[in-house]
């Protein structure tokens, strides 16, 4: 596929460099490709993926890739032109490191005074973890946001990588540059964009914490309004394979006990009663498990009771809703998803082709030395 026929044009006039890093900050320069910003992604001269990353990661897709050597006077020669020409940088190491590179924000302000300045970080840019190493668990763990992730008795864990380093680190992370380029653009000049996992991940929860407000949120795991009830979970079905369930509103929860041919039943009459939940659950557990998922979803089919399979990557590709959207692609071999969100004045929602390192070196050396 040619990456400029599937270009998103949304961020068109957009430039980014972004400097090769591990996981969230590369997440987030893919993102601002996927809507039409040139990001021009600086991978380490004759470097090597990082360990369990492929040689050419569709996290590079939609980008421009040059090969520099960061430590060498030419190399960051050419850094500090592609910065002038550029509204943003975005980077993921340790606080300090681009520094001792000459590199810093304050550094390449003076190349560009207007330039938006993304750090990635999971302790942030300061505080008494600042220099220690950690990973999207460790982050989550500590801003509370892995607290209810599992069922109460359970080891705590969550989906690696989506709710810190995507979730909580890069979706901020390019929030933070957008509104840095609104403001820049505005005439407010540059600003350092400190984008920390653990704020990030903390600040999803407020949408938890508005529910302690009328008592929805316990401290104590399984106690929740929404982690404790039976109506609120995944259950394993007599084929291995897994439902979820979370009819929160008594209308779909008694749409849910129809369907269950349950209506009757006096255990499960108070929804809301978290004296019974447990007994409740075991209940549900036993019935999901007597039938296999595809039994469920028939059961369920164009319901609202809000229940709906619990599916891997390649299953959530052939499920009939998410192919209509169009949601999930292989291109050139590689499964992955579409951007998001959509427009209504963008067309198309292909993925753009996968930078292969170093591949575009020459032309945007041609481009910055044509003047």
């Amino acid at each position: 596929m040619d990456a400029a026929q599937a270009r998103n044009t949304m961020l068109e006039g957009l430039r980014v460099i972004e400097i090769e890093a591990l996981g969230p900050a590369p997440f987030a320069a893919m993102m601002l490709a996927d809507l039409g910003a040139d990001v021009i992604v600086v991978h380490r001269k004759n470097g090597a993926p990082a360990p369990g990353m492929p040689e050419r990661s569709l996290i590079d897709r939609g980008k421009r890739s040059i090969e520099l050597d960061l430590k060498a006077a030419d190399d960051i020669a050419v850094l500090r032109k592609l910065v002038t020409r550029s509204e943003a940088l975005v980077e993921g190491f340790r606080p300090g490191v681009m520094e001792r590179l000459g590199l810093g924000p304050d550094d390449l302000s003076k190349c560009n005074p207007d330039l938006v300045y993304g750090r990635m970080t999971g302790w942030g840019q300061s505080g008494p973890r600042a220099q220690t190493a950690g990973h999207d668990l460790n982050y989550v763990s500590v801003s509370g946001a892995a607290w209810y992730a599992g069922n109460a008795g359970e080891t705590p864990f969550t989906p690696p990588t989506l709710v810190g380093d995507i979730g909580g680190g890069a979706l901020y992370l390019v929030a933070g540059v957008l509104a840095g380029v609104m403001a820049a653009r505005a005439g407010r000049g540059g600003t350092v964009v400190d984008a920390a996992i653990v704020d990030g991940s903390a600040h999803m929860m407020n949408l938890l914490m508005a529910l302690a407000q009328t008592g929805g949120l316990s401290m104590d795991r399984g106690k929740s309004l929404l982690d404790g009830p039976h109506w609120s979970r995944c259950y394993v079905c007599a084929d291995g394979g897994y439902i979820s369930v979370q009819c929160l509103e008594p209308k779909f929860y008694a749409e849910f006990l129809t369907r269950m041919g349950l209506a009757d039943e006096p255990d499960f009459a108070a929804q809301f009663d978290a004296a019974r939940w447990p007994r409740q659950t075991a209940l549900l557990a036993g019935i999901f498990a007597r039938q296999t998922r595809s039994h469920w979803e028939e059961v369920f089919a164009g319901s609202d009771a809000c229940v709906a399979p619990t599916l891997d990557p390649a299953e959530s590709a052939a499920d009939p809703h998410m192919a209509y959207r169009g949601v999930w692609q292989t291109i050139g071999g590689v499964l992955q998803a579409a951007p998001a969100p959509r427009f209504s004045t963008e067309p198309g929602l292909n993925s753009a082709a996968i930078a292969q390192r170093g591949e575009h070196t020459q032309s945007v050396l041609d481009w910055l030395n044509a003047d």
